[in-house]
């Protein structure tokens, strides 16, 4: 009887979120066409929180000392499921875009969405002029003070746990001297896992830790970067599996 409330409470909330969503995006791609969407930014904010609300999830933000909200930085997090975009939208004092796989921009609706507000597309197929383009894309948004979301692992995680790093957004940071700020999604996997469609309430919450300068480090240095980030961001993933 309690799996079949479950049930019958995420089925309802999808269609919620499903209808939801399919009536703003329109608005904000219409909205984008005519306007500069750094000027809507608040309209957007509240689509990602009432997102997260009718997901059934409180966003909860914890930011370290050394956090700096004025820089515009790379904000890399550890990846669990289709809502993270939104959750860290919710979270991030900033106007940030983000490295979306260019398959993406294929998708009805996400997809438009995508493409209009500015995101940074990443080549399936990583071609030496599809690779330049996304530098040349990604110099452009930093020198417009466009804070980027990457998503390290490349993935989705099944198990909840933080995966192996990709060296390629680091290296990016490196070369254009862009600042990092590790993110944790805390509390995600246990909200909604990726091959499931059961959403479950609960809170999660988002660690923004100390901004990491990249300004003066070699290529050489790369792998102990990508190393320490990793080691940040999956610090507080692993004590919440602990404690739970």
């Amino acid at each position: 009887m309690k799996r079949a409330w479950w049930a019958t409470r995420s089925a309802i909330l999808w269609s919620a979120s499903g209808l939801h969503f399919f009536i703003v995006v329109p608005v904000l791609v219409f909205l984008g066409i005519f306007l500069d969407t750094r000027k809507h930014d608040w309209l957007q904010r509240t689509f990602c929180r009432r997102i997260a609300f009718l997901s059934g999830a409180r966003v909860e933000v914890r930011r370290s000392p050394g956090f700096d909200p004025h820089k515009t930085s790379f904000f890399m997090s550890n990846h669990v499921n289709l809502f993270d975009p939104f959750m860290l939208y919710c979270a991030i004092p900033q106007f940030v875009r983000g490295w979306e796989l260019e398959s993406h921009f294929k998708i009805p609706a996400y997809g438009w969405l995508m493409k209009r507000f500015g995101n940074v597309p990443v080549p399936d197929v990583r071609r030496p002029s599809d690779l330049k383009r996304m530098w040349r894309l990604t110099q452009d948004a930093v020198d417009a003070g466009t804070s980027l979301i990457i998503f390290p692992e490349a993935k989705r995680t099944r198990d909840g746990h933080v995966d192996e790093f990709q060296d390629g957004g680091f290296r990016v940071a490196q070369q254009l001297g862009v600042p990092i700020v590790p993110v944790s999604l805390v509390g995600s996997f246990q909200h909604h896992r990726t091959g499931h469609w059961m959403l479950w309430p609960g809170k999660i919450t988002v660690h923004l830790h100390d901004t990491i300068e990249t300004k003066g480090l070699k290529k050489e240095d790369v792998p102990a970067l990508r190393e320490r980030v990793h080691t940040l961001i999956s610090t507080p993933v692993e004590e919440a599996f602990k404690s739970t």
